[in-house]
């Protein structure tokens, strides 16, 4: 059903880490309004779509976004408004066009994706379903997914020593959302008691996670065990497995992986997560090798891919030609999805689209600077892809998209739950 924009608009708010991002309001032609909050990542893969920032040092140290809302409220509303839009592929054209960066730099990736993602919501508005239902495409079954619940940070995500810069408890063996939801917490409940027993800070990181002052991600993974194990679930896939992100490439030298202050080589790194997967119960490793290091990914793959799923994030950038690229090279056997990474909603549904045709899994993903804007928690449901990352079951950025799946799943009890077949 087309979609005439009446008016589009966009403030500069803050997002979970007190920085500033863009909110973005679309009105309709008949007075209805939806919005977007837009977000931003601290851990940057080089391809990503460019946000435009003011570099002011007289404003929140150079980090303002008043350039990218002026652009929104100039030449996108201009280009935008009192059109009528067959299609959001129409609206992304029309918005990729106007900025004529393959990079999304001069207006910035920051306002286009906020334009983007008002726009789906304006269309999914329109046409009278929910917005999970709108972005299902045609011959996917929407599917609840399993939540990915970053427990512990490090890395650039918390001032610590921890090199691995997330760990995470995933309910893969949980019946349903709910009870997905509720071990996730219940985890994270008993995990914040382990630490202060041993001695441990309790704080948090940007996403939630506790950011305790351990060096090593063994001994990590070893308390998530016991915090597991502890709140009564049964650590595996048919009951509470782990996940992790160490974000390689924030650690990736001159060749070599630093972690724990030791100096490692590719197969080095390849040889100790096939140790750590055969010593906790590991199911997925995402960015495990530097988003340069192709040869060391191929190595990778080949070795445990297998055995574990293996996602590409910074050397994906949810780009469906460089992902169709990765599949040719035998490099990962799933892809991060982040909607601001590639910058408009219409690549996103292209890149999940060469994931599904190429046999690849997915996980949809929240940034480490966020809002409440939840338009994830509908993306990975309509995408049927079986995996949202969004942090901790704390914080109010991060449990908003958790609360967003468990109205989902209450309005609409006949989705399925958990990881499809083909990936579980």
């Amino acid at each position: 059903m087309p979609v005439r924009i009446s008016s589009m608009s966009a403030i500069e708010i803050l997002d979970s880490r007190g920085r500033p991002t863009l909110r973005v309001q679309a009105t309709l032609a008949d007075g209805r309004s939806v919005r977007s909050g837009v977000p931003s990542g601290a851990s940057t893969g080089s391809r990503e779509a460019v946000e435009l920032r003011d570099h002011d040092e007289k404003r929140y140290s150079g980090l303002g976004v008043q350039q990218a809302a002026a652009n929104v409220n100039g030449p996108i509303a201009e280009a935008l408004t009192g059109r009528l839009f067959a299609s959001l592929d129409q609206v992304d054209d029309t918005l990729r066009e106007l900025d004529g960066t393959a990079d999304k730099s001069r207006l910035g990736a920051n306002a286009i994706v906020g334009a983007s993602m008002a726009a789906a919501q304006g269309f999914a508005l329109e046409s009278g379903h929910p917005l999970w239902r709108w972005l299902t495409p045609d011959g996917v079954t929407p599917r609840l997914p399993v939540p990915h619940f970053n427990v512990v940070n490090g890395g650039v995500h918390a001032p610590n020593a921890l090199d691995f810069q997330e760990f995470m408890i995933a309910p893969i063996g949980a019946p349903s959302l709910p009870e997905a939801v509720r071990a996730g917490a219940e985890v994270y409940g008993r995990l914040r008691a382990v630490l202060a027993e041993r001695g441990f800070a309790t704080g948090l990181g940007d996403e939630g996670g506790f950011a305790p002052e351990i060096a090593l991600p063994e001994e990590v993974l070893a308390l998530l065990v016991h915090a597991i194990s502890d709140a009564g679930y049964t650590p595996g896939r048919d009951g509470v497995a782990i996940a992790l992100d160490p974000a390689a490439s924030e650690f990736h030298r001159d060749g070599r992986y630093v972690v724990g202050g030791e100096s490692l080589s590719s197969e080095d790194m390849i040889d100790r997560y096939a140790q750590m997967i055969d010593e906790f119960p590991i199911w997925s490793i995402e960015d495990g090798l530097g988003e340069t290091d192709s040869e060391g990914w191929q190595k990778l793959t080949g070795r445990l891919g297998e055995r574990v799923q293996l996602v590409g994030d910074d050397n994906f950038v949810t780009n469906p030609d460089v992902i169709a690229s990765a599949v040719r090279a035998g490099i990962g056997n799933a892809a991060l999805i982040k909607v601001n990474q590639v910058g408009t909603v219409s690549e996103t549904l292209e890149a999940l689209r060469v994931c599904r045709e190429s046999g690849y899994a997915a996980m949809i993903s929240h940034r480490s600077g966020e809002t409440d804007d939840t338009f994830i928690a509908d993306l990975a449901v309509g995408s049927g892809c079986g995996q949202l990352k969004s942090g901790a079951p704390a914080r109010g950025e991060r449990v908003a998209k958790y609360n967003r799946l468990l109205e989902i799943a209450a309005s609409a009890p006949e989705h399925p739950f958990g990881l499809p077949a083909t990936h579980g």
